[in-house]
């Protein structure tokens, strides 16, 4: 389905210059002289690679249906991250370098999404949030008491996020998938 380059939104999916393309942000900029134009940062979902371009406002790109299946990961094997489809338990098996920054998250159980274009796996989408035990963590020091004062905290994935002082080991903390940081206590 072709639309207008002034309809896309973050988060889209578009085939633009023949490549399969995330909309990581875009701006649309109406300079004084001459005519507008749009700014977009794109995420190429085939090799990873994210390119910033600037396209006229009167071209029109395609915008790609990507289907989701509902999935719970079970286990890794070697480089090769194992999933189940939970409708009809088929084992789908995603190479880590299609995961990109999603390895720093994933643990048994999690429930996620798997995107396909035209049967072919683009990569996966996380829950917004996610629970994790705090594996290891350094003693707040005392005295330390300076706005926002951070410590670093290893994650049974054994992604390192930084946390608020008063966190120990053995605590559940929820951590944003969006930017990596952490967001509470469970």
């Amino acid at each position: 389905m072709d639309i207008n380059i002034n309809d896309i939104k973050n988060g889209m999916t578009i085939i633009i210059d023949g490549n399969l393309c995330s909309i990581v942000e875009f701006q649309h900029v109406k300079p004084g002289k001459g005519p507008a134009f749009v700014r977009i940062k794109l995420r190429n979902l085939r090799t990873g690679a994210v390119v910033e371009n600037t396209y006229n406002t009167n071209i029109k790109v395609t915008k790609a249906h990507i289907e989701k299946v509902h999935a719970g990961f079970l286990y890794t094997s070697g480089d090769d991250y194992v999933f189940m489809n939970n409708e009809t338990y088929e084992q789908i098996e995603i190479n880590k370098s299609l995961l990109n920054d999603s390895i720093n998250y994933i643990k048994e159980g999690l429930e996620i999404d798997i995107d396909y274009y035209e049967g072919e796996i683009i990569g996966i989408s996380l829950p917004e949030k996610i629970e994790f035990e705090v594996i290891e963590t350094e003693p707040a020091v005392k005295g330390n008491t300076t706005n926002n004062a951070l410590k670093d905290a290893k994650i049974e994935t054994g992604y390192v996020v930084k946390v608020p002082l008063f966190i120990e080991a053995g605590e559940r903390i929820i951590i944003s998938t969006k930017d990596g940081k952490y967001s509470s206590r469970a």
